[in-house]
């Protein structure tokens, strides 16, 4: 397996550095993009995240549930990319092609957040990881990411990356290719070294959370993990959403099914081979990165700078590309004419100057109140998939809705197998954070106005009316029940 997958990453290297002559993407950079937007900081921290919330026994029923679920979804966006191929806009042109054009424009919308959000949040582990070598107990430098050092370094970070952009998509696709690859390495010497030390009778000592849960459910302890599982494949669509720069259309569906096979056997085994080399209490008490905490109990100081230094490239290499993704998602709504016209502006390498400004500007806004309100990792973590909840049920709800009407049974059922388990994710999300996004899904009813005006449409008409009302109910009512 470990010889199959380093075989694959020579060739998506490979064809990615070959594939730079031109202005689209190959398969090796859409699965770079893939599995570098879907790998980030979440899978460093996933042992103390699982042992937190579930026992070994609920941590194996949850990625069941979630593997499935994923599967589904990106089977589903490889059924519409092959049978919807005038729909080249992305999770968000199925949404408009499946509920109309507002809806199409708060699946944007929430998309960009999203991505704007986690980009954040990457920043702050970045630094966070930092502490764990230069900070000491008489000296804090870098903190939870959230200092003031934290926060300018942070910042040069944010224009460095925008600068790289400004030069092209392919130039990043090169380079994420490059982070995604060196990403990896140290992932999978994780697993190989904590697998020779992995016990079974600690994996088993308190398989399904009696001892050290006994308050809590399966079922409960099932739901708890929902939240991180969502989080570490949030990117899964990576391939879909820049599908209008692919050299060939069926590499996107490829791709997505590659990099979410890949990250799958990556996740599962992070996190269930920890469990069997330290009890599920003493791995809930660790320090994040845990993933570094683990290897430094089993081969010494070393392993947390294996670790450590492999978190910082993959935070980097995520950061990169979830950039990427933000910018496409106001750019081709802006085309569509769902976001106003300044959005889709690109410079003469074809990159969308507009909408990274405006990106990287709010990134730097939530970085300044980061370091203020003293904001956390996991609290940017929380929001962040919340908001890209909703993107992936409208995508999945269109698949079953169009298998329908088509009569296509095959993307009926993984369409409405998508369906569900996006219903199931926003019921484990729970009630306090389905009412927060409510409120960041409003202020973009702002910039859906402004581009109906700017096209001469009337953005009240029809369901908009309703749905818009709706929203600014649910909004108040989130107001009042969370300020």
């Amino acid at each position: 397996m470990l010889a199959d997958i380093r075989q694959w990453l020579d060739q998506l290297l490979n064809n990615t550095v070959n594939n730079i002559s031109d202005n689209k993407l190959g398969l090796g950079a859409l699965c770079a993009l893939v599995i570098g937007s879907i790998i980030g900081a979440g899978v460093f921290s996933l042992p103390q995240n699982m042992a937190a919330v579930a026992s070994p026994l609920a941590v194996m029923i949850g990625w069941g549930i979630t593997g499935t679920g994923m599967i589904f979804l990106a089977l589903t966006f490889q059924r519409l990319c092959l049978d919807k191929p005038e729909i080249n806009t992305g999770v968000f042109g199925y949404a408009k092609a499946g509920f109309g054009d507002l809806i199409g424009f708060f699946s944007a919308w929430g998309y960009w957040l999203s991505a704007v959000l986690a980009n954040v949040s990457y920043l702050v582990i970045i630094f966070s990881t930092l502490g764990l070598f230069f900070d000491t107990p008489q000296h804090v430098v870098f903190g939870e990411g959230n200092t003031l050092i934290s926060a300018i370094l942070a910042s040069c970070f944010v224009w460095m990356i925008h600068f790289l952009l400004l030069r092209g998509v392919q130039t990043a696709a090169v380079i994420n290719a490059v982070t995604t690859v060196a990403k990896l390495i140290p992932l999978l010497l994780f697993i190989v070294i904590v697998a020779f030390s992995f016990k079974l009778s600690t994996f088993t000592w308190d398989f399904s959370g009696l001892k050290s849960m006994p308050d809590k459910s399966l079922m409960s302890q099932i739901k708890d993990t929902m939240l991180f599982t969502v989080w570490v494949f949030i990117g899964v669509e990576g391939a879909v959403v820049v599908s209008s720069r692919a050299r060939n259309r069926k590499d996107v569906g490829r791709a997505t099914i590659l990099g979410l096979l890949t990250t799958l056997f990556i996740y599962v085994m992070v996190s269930l081979l920890s469990m069997g080399v330290i009890k599920t209490p003493e791995l809930a008490a660790m320090q994040n990165p845990s993933a570094a905490q683990v290897l430094q109990v089993v081969i010494g100081p070393v392993g947390l700078w294996i670790i450590g230094l492999g978190l910082i490239i993959s935070v980097c290499g995520a950061y990169l590309s979830w950039t990427l993704l933000a910018n496409e998602s106001p750019y081709i709504g802006a085309k569509e004419k769902m976001f106003p016209s300044v959005f889709g502006k690109t410079n003469a390498k074809g990159t969308p100057k507009n909408i990274l400004l405006v990106s990287n500007a709010v990134v730097q806004l939530v970085l300044v109140w980061v370091t203020i309100a003293g904001g956390t990792y996991d609290s940017l973590l929380n929001v962040a998939s919340e908001m890209i909840l909703v993107p992936y049920l409208f995508v999945a709800a269109y698949a079953l809705k169009s298998g329908l009407q088509d009569g296509c049974r095959k993307r009926a059922f993984v369409g409405g197998m998508a369906t569900l388990y996006g219903v199931w994710l926003l019921y484990a999300a729970g009630l306090h954070h389905l009412l927060l996004t409510s409120l960041l899904y409003m202020p973009g009813v702002v910039f859906y106005i402004m581009a109906k005006r700017e096209y001469g449409e009337n953005w009240f008409a029809g369901n908009n009316r309703w749905v818009i009302l709706g929203l600014m109910a649910v909004s108040i009512g989130a107001a009042l029940v969370i300020l």
